[in-house]
């Protein structure tokens, strides 16, 4: 029990959420340095909204002050002063401009003598609490039953302090006197994960042949966009049917391009066009079914997915997407692409068999059962390249820590905080790697 009587929060009275709403819904289309780039987690909190509540929470409202502040118009002074603080706060260029950052730090610890309290966030998610508690100059500890998600806060709040102001190990990297924070360690990121881009182009680049532009110089192909296929139940067409959501590639006004189909005989080819009138129809399957380009018949999902669970779903390629001249350049697919995607599944994937019945997974009724069945054999083959690559790395980076002076303890650690966020990259490829992802 204590005497001392209660004191009131900011949060408890006012906030200003026009600026805290607007930066929270800037943040959505930041990635530079975004913790969101670092991996994929549903229901991320924004961090400016995470950063003006732990503040509004740890300081006292002036109102709870009647000694310093007496009356109303000196307490409405106050808080608009607070409030000036927070609009600072959340401001993304201002994550780390520490002026702004050791203003809060000042307020929250004047309200507790200098003392905090830490901050405990045991279901952390994506880290956004713990994160912006940190930054706060608060204790924080963060837990979650997720492995993934510990992982996530892991390289966001406990491994970056750990190495603060260390120089990188990588003989490669930039020659500085002074390296600030995490930067040592964000360097030698990207020399490793350099390294692992490098070889995995020379293990696995035959497998991705470059686009020939019409002007016939060469074009790296950023997309290869397929589409599934199966037999059309009609017995009188029988035609291999494309399962497209919409042809339309881009629409960007004076840059439209859209997917043309073309029948022939009980077939379906594709070039590319780029008339701004777009394509005939937007599409050939929609809420209620498919319908069969060649002979314009409905087909029930019924019939979609009992091909699929029996083995009968194809795909085919419609067209690339190559990195032209500061833009991007379709072109209508080629039989060498086509025929390059076709390689045997590595023997090393995963094999384990996805969830029966769990929330978002629906794709077992079109006959993918396994964690590999969302992957071509082709995507197979880059992610456990990549995926094998992140083990090579940590060793490379062991060694080189080594020769760099840090004791065996200290390189296997350093050698692991590496690996972890090269692992976390390597990862969140198999989010745009998958059958799953949409151009």
């Amino acid at each position: 029990m204590t005497d001392q009587p209660y004191k009131k929060k900011l949060i408890e009275v006012a906030l200003p959420l026009d600026a805290i709403n607007a930066e929270s819904a800037r943040e959505k289309s930041i990635r530079h340095g975004h913790p969101s780039t670092l991996h994929l987690w549903w229901a991320r909190r924004p961090l400016a909204a995470c950063r003006a509540v732990l503040f509004a929470q740890l300081v006292d409202d002036p109102s709870s002050k009647p000694d310093e502040f007496p009356t109303v118009e000196e307490q409405d002074a106050e808080r608009e002063r607070l409030f000036a603080i927070i609009e600072d706060l959340v401001k993304w260029e201002n994550t780390t401009n520490e002026e702004v950052l050791e203003a809060a730090r000042e307020e929250i610890r004047k309200c507790f003598d200098g003392d905090p309290p830490p901050v405990l966030d045991p279901f952390a998610g994506g880290g956004s609490i713990p994160l912006e508690a940190q930054r706060l100059g608060l204790e924080a500890h963060a837990s979650d039953l997720n492995p993934v998600a510990v992982l996530i806060n892991k390289a966001l709040i406990e491994i970056p302090p750990k190495f603060a102001d260390q120089p990188p190990v990588h003989p490669d990297a930039e020659i500085r006197t002074t390296w600030k924070g995490a930067e040592g360690l964000a360097e030698d990121v990207r020399r490793y994960g350099q390294w692992m881009r490098d070889e995995a182009e020379k293990r696995i680049g035959h497998l991705y042949p470059k686009a020939i532009l019409e002007d016939g110089t060469e074009a790296n192909v950023i997309a290869w966009i397929w589409a599934r296929t199966v037999t059309c139940p009609n017995p009188a067409c029988q035609a291999t049917m494309p399962l497209v959501r919409s042809f339309w590639l881009g629409k960007k006004k004076g840059k439209e391009a859209w997917v043309k189909p073309v029948v022939e005989d009980r077939s379906v080819r594709f070039d590319v066009d780029h008339e701004p009138s777009g394509p005939a129809v937007d599409g050939t399957v929609g809420r209620s079914g498919a319908e069969c380009i060649v002979c314009n018949e409905p087909v029930k999902f019924d019939h979609i997915r009992s091909e699929a669970k029996a083995g009968r779903m194809g795909q085919q390629l419609m067209s690339m997407a190559a990195q032209g001249d500061r833009r991007r350049t379709y072109l209508a697919p080629n039989y060498a692409h086509e025929s390059t995607a076709s390689v045997p599944a590595p023997s090393d994937a995963p094999s384990s068999e996805l969830p029966e019945k769990a929330l978002g997974f629906r794709v077992q009724a079109y006959g993918m059962t396994r964690y590999a069945d969302l992957f071509t054999n082709r995507q197979l083959v880059a992610l456990t390249t990549f995926s094998n690559l992140v083990g090579e790395a940590r060793t490379r980076a062991e060694s080189e820590a080594h020769d760099a002076g840090l004791d065996p303890a200290q390189s296997a650690a350093y050698a692991d905080a590496v690996a972890t966020y090269l692992g976390l990259c390597s990862s969140k490829m198999a989010v745009f790697h998958s059958t799953l992802a949409r151009w």
